[in-house]
């Protein structure tokens, strides 16, 4: 059948009468021969001018369309990419890590001979996927930037009738303007595409020549991975007319929360030591290599990597401020096993949208930084929301999971409705290994502290394996009579006090498999100087206990029978925090301490399973 409201198409060799939908699905019907396709480069203008040069910062983007667009009157929707990438990247270093916190550096505490501020060679080239170093269950596993425009878009897209657009983020390429990660300039620059797909905008070819799209219908669905998928965020967050879907796939939704963690200075998975003045001068690909160096140096200053706290600067780069504007109907996909832009960007960038009424729907898979949906996947929400071809896609189940055997399944929601927060203490160790995880609520006798000796050089998947550390604290709970599964966000509250006025504090939760062998599931970062607010630092004074209550980054995991719940705390974590020298005790009171995770059936289903 066709589309009504499509005008037809006469049938020639390799072309189809009009849009046709099967099972929901727009179908492949338009010819795939290049040669029928048409290419269109332009620079499309913006109302901004971030690189202070007197005009308006253009955007470089290239259309290709169906030759029917011309020929039949076809007017079709467009899928459309924007990247910083697509002329690939400079070299950068990161930032020394190796050094004392705030409101430790002072003379004595190594601040001036490890580093301070300055930058180091990077550990790897942003383009790598994983770090030479790292564990391999806690290797970023990233797709990485993409060197130059993919044409798998074109080859999806064209033959079911969509358009598709690829643009260049403003500093990048051909594109004018200044990169500034994810600062609001990059957001009104990928905003004029859409714009300009709707007429509210001017666009120019090489020659100066004004173009413009009389060939589109103005729905623009936006798709991309990493940075190429936080942009349709941003855009999104916007509210602009005519963006009418959104796939952001291993997006940012808070820019804060890629680069810091509870007021913690924390790194991307796999690129220790990279910020957000890191990155700009990465993609700063444009021909002109000065004009944009002071805003770069901007950046450099207003992220403060010595705080980590949350400021204007940050403020800015928040999507999660304007997602009130949101209207276009979005379709996350995230890796469950993402720890460069990790999981907590999806879960509340869905549950903001969740609770808004926006159209939803959740992807998540057992892999790292990347992963797409399937094509029927993504077909059926463009044709729903681009073509407008009535599917029922928003009547299918909202959450599609990949399980740990790597099949798919199919929730009504995500976080499973089912999940509930189940708080559990934690019982010291009586023999110098491992305490117990337990819902056991009792409490006898005084408090029992137990200390964890910081040392950034041991590895967070070591120390869980230890049997045993001074650098860290474990809690096991029983050997599982049944399988439990997890689904949402774990949280932890310590009652911990400190020898030093500064200190990291990172919590794991892990999977013990009947070996006891350890695998990381989760794992949160906090600053215990920002124990009150991220937005402001509050001296610790040694010895003094406080609360400190922090999240790890949001999981949907099964325990298997016969494996055990565990729960490791340590202090710096080499391959995520800044690495001060060895040697600073923190005190936890245990019986004022819990973590509550968010599993399936809730206390009850723990306790039946915690053999």
């Amino acid at each position: 059948m066709t589309l009504a409201g499509v005008p037809a198409i006469s049938a020639t060799a390799n072309a189809a009468v009009g849009p046709v939908f099967v099972d929901g699905m727009a179908q492949p019907v338009f010819s795939t021969n290049r040669n029928d396709w048409i290419r269109e480069e332009m620079w499309i203008e913006t109302p901004i001018d971030s690189d202070g040069d007197g005009r308006n910062d253009r955007v470089h983007a290239e259309v290709t369309r169906l030759r029917e667009t011309e020929t039949a009157g076809l007017k079709s929707p467009v899928v459309y990419e924007v990247s910083p990438y697509y002329a690939g990247g400079n070299p950068i270093t990161n930032h020394n890590v190796n050094h004392e916190l705030h409101e430790a550096l002072r003379p004595g505490k190594g601040w001036q001979n490890r580093g301070g501020s300055v930058k180091e060679p990077a550990t790897d080239e942003r383009l790598a996927a994983t770090t030479a170093t790292a564990d391999a269950e806690e290797a970023a596993t990233g797709t990485g930037p993409q060197p130059a425009i993919s044409t798998s878009h074109e080859s999806n897209w064209l033959p079911r009738g969509f358009a598709v657009v690829h643009a260049e983020s403003l500093g990048s390429g051909k594109s004018d303007g200044c990169p500034t990660t994810g600062g609001r300039n990059e957001t009104i620059g990928a905003k004029s595409v859409v714009d300009w797909l709707n007429g509210r905008a001017k666009a120019y070819d090489a020659s100066g020549r004004e173009v413009t799209a009389t060939w589109t219908t103005g729905k623009v669905g936006m798709i991309g991975t990493s940075y190429n998928g936080t942009l349709p965020n941003a855009v999104a967050s916007t509210g602009v007319e005519g963006l009418e879907a959104i796939v952001p796939i291993s997006a940012i939704s808070s820019w804060y929360d890629y680069y810091r963690a509870n007021g913690a200075v924390v790194a991307p998975g796999g690129y220790q030591g990279e910020d957000a003045d890191v990155l700009a001068e990465y993609v700063y690909t444009r021909a002109d290599k000065q004009i944009c160096q002071s805003v770069i140096e901007q950046l450099a200053n207003a992220q403060d990597r010595v705080t980590g706290d949350y400021s204007a600067f940050w403020d800015e780069r928040n999507y999660m401020n304007d997602v009130d504007k949101v209207h276009a109907a979005v379709l996350v996909a995230h890796g469950l096993n993402d720890w460069n832009v990790k999981t907590k960007h999806a879960a509340q960038w869905y549950e903001a949208l969740k609770a808004r009424g926006v159209p939803h729907k959740i992807y998540l898979h057992q892999g790292g930084h990347g992963g797409s949906p399937s094509l029927n996947v993504l077909n059926r929400w463009f044709t729903r929301y681009l073509w407008g071809y009535e599917n029922g896609v928003e009547n299918d189940p909202r959450a599609l999971v990949q399980r740990e055997d790597r099949t798919l399944v199919e929730y009504p929601e995500w976080p499973e409705p089912a999940a509930a927060a189940t708080e559990l203490n934690l019982a010291p160790s009586t023999d110098g290994t491992f305490g117990v995880l337990t819902d056991d609520k009792t409490r006898v006798g005084q408090p029992v502290t137990e200390t964890i000796v910081d040392d950034a050089s041991k590895r967070a998947l070591a120390l869980s394996d230890a049997v045993t550390s001074p650098n860290r604290l474990a809690y096991k709970s029983g050997t599982l009579t049944g399988a439990v599964r997890l689904s949402g966000t774990p949280l932890v509250s310590l009652r911990m006090s400190y020898d030093q006025p500064a200190a990291n504090v990172t919590a794991l939760l892990v999977d013990y498999d009947q070996n006891g062998k350890a695998k990381i599931i989760t794992r949160g970062w906090a600053d215990p100087q920002n124990r009150k607010s991220i937005s402001k630092t509050e001296p610790v004074k040694p010895g003094s206990p406080y609360r400190l209550d922090f999240d790890m980054q949001p999981h949907d995991y099964v325990f298997q029978t016969g494996h055990r719940i565990g729960i490791v705390l340590l202090s710096s974590d080499y391959e995520y925090t800044i690495r001060p020298t060895p040697g600073a005790t923190l005190h936890l009171d245990t019986t004022k301490s819990t973590v509550t995770l968010p599993l399936v059936g809730g206390t009850a289903a723990f306790t039946t399973a915690n053999g």
